[in-house]
């Protein structure tokens, strides 16, 4: 497969990358290659024009309620209109906000559904909920992004983890899809949503390498997302290809000290965003791992985080014009690791969803112990 995959990624503008982009033309900000982002000889990285000199970045911490499945539609709905608020009062005290982060499932909650059950609520990117929120991005001229359940034409019966950015335009930026799925973490089960390493080969064929890990490139800076926990090459990855903030989405749980690492080794600034405790929440204690959003400078420290578990609005005024005339892709010596990592297997070889779609998460577990390489 790898043997593959490379000799399709060198034939850039083939027919197959080509159409996979035209189905999904917001999957990337950029259209650069991989050789355009991360071949700098100078340190420097591909940007877009900043609207300011300063970035008033806003994190909002705001409650989970999951969807009900057996009234998808009025509950998902109550959501989408929860969020719609939050962003109005986001804008309401403290100064315009340039840029608002939510958690990693404000629209559709997280429960232990069913594929089939997922499927019936799932947003369309773009759809009906990416259209309000868009909206409410034009009236008050900033970038959202959130992180949502999603389904697409081009993936039948697939679900994705997808972390979106909308623009001052109302127009979807990026969508960034989860780049793989933690294991073994919890008992019993498996996470049956289709991440990047899940089907890695066909996604590579339509959108491209670049496309793995992507970096919006907006006018408030580079922004990259991801729910993905405790692995620091991911994050490497982003910031060598110019990623200048790296957004953590996170329900139910989070890890400091894993993000302010992530900021402090890259040089980059950071943010948490986590749901909050949940009153009414059927499925779970209403606290559900609630609370501690954050954002986190260049150096690892703390520059401001939500004391509590409640819904709340952290916002830091980020000095970006003067952060990016001196900022450079970490200065790492790759040559010293490569002979290990050429060398490497990971317990779960990747296209696991290529072939077979699990319907639960029992199924799934089931799945990946009997793929499981060590």
């Amino acid at each position: 497969m790898t043997n593959q995959i490379t000799r399709r990624s060198l034939l850039s503008g083939g027919a197959g990358a080509l159409a996979g982009m035209a189905a999904l033309p917001a999957l990337t900000a950029s259209k650069a290659s991989a050789d355009d982002t991360a071949g700098s000889t100078d340190g420097t990285y591909a940007t877009a024009p900043l609207r300011s000199d300063t970035v008033n970045f806003g994190v909002v911490q705001s409650r989970v309620h999951p969807v009900d499945a057996s009234n998808t539609k009025q509950t998902l709905k109550k959501n989408l209109d929860h969020m719609l608020w939050l962003i109005d009062r986001a804008q309401y005290y403290g100064g315009h906000k340039d840029f608002l982060a939510f958690h990693e499932f404000p629209l559709t909650g997280w429960d232990r559904w069913t594929r089939s059950e997922i499927l019936s609520f799932a947003p369309e990117l773009p759809g009906e909920e990416t259209e309000a929120i868009g909206a409410k991005a034009r009236e008050h001229n900033c970038y959202i992004s959130f992180g949502t359940y999603a389904q697409y034409k081009d993936w039948p019966r697939h679900i994705m983890s997808v972390a979106v950015v909308i623009g001052p335009d109302g127009e979807i930026v990026s969508q960034q899809w989860k780049a793989r799925n933690i294991h073994g973490v919890f008992v019993g089960f498996e996470l049956f949503t289709t991440s990047v390493y899940e089907v890695l080969e066909r996604y590579v064929e339509m959108y491209g390498w670049d496309a793995v890990i992507p970096v919006a490139r907006t006018s408030v800076g580079n922004i990259c997302i991801s729910p993905c926990k405790m692995e620091p090459e991911l994050y490497r990855a982003m910031s060598i290809k110019g990623a200048e903030i790296i957004i953590r989405t996170s329900t139910g749980g989070y890890n400091h000290l894993d993000m302010r690492n992530v900021c402090q080794s890259n040089k980059v600034y950071g943010a948490l965003s986590n749901n909050a405790v949940s009153p009414g929440n059927k499925s779970f204690f209403e606290t559900a791992g609630g609370g501690g959003s954050v954002i986190i400078g260049p150096d690892g420290k703390i520059l401001t985080e939500v004391e509590g578990h409640h819904e709340e609005l952290i916002n830091y005024r980020i000095p970006m014009a003067a952060f990016r005339e001196q900022h450079r892709i970490p200065d790492f010596h790759s040559e010293l690791y490569a002979h290990v990592l050429e060398g490497y297997k990971s317990r779960y070889a990747p296209g696991a969803f290529l072939d077979y779609l699990p319907e639960g998460l029992d199924e799934a577990y089931q799945q990946f112990k009997e793929k499981a390489r060590w």
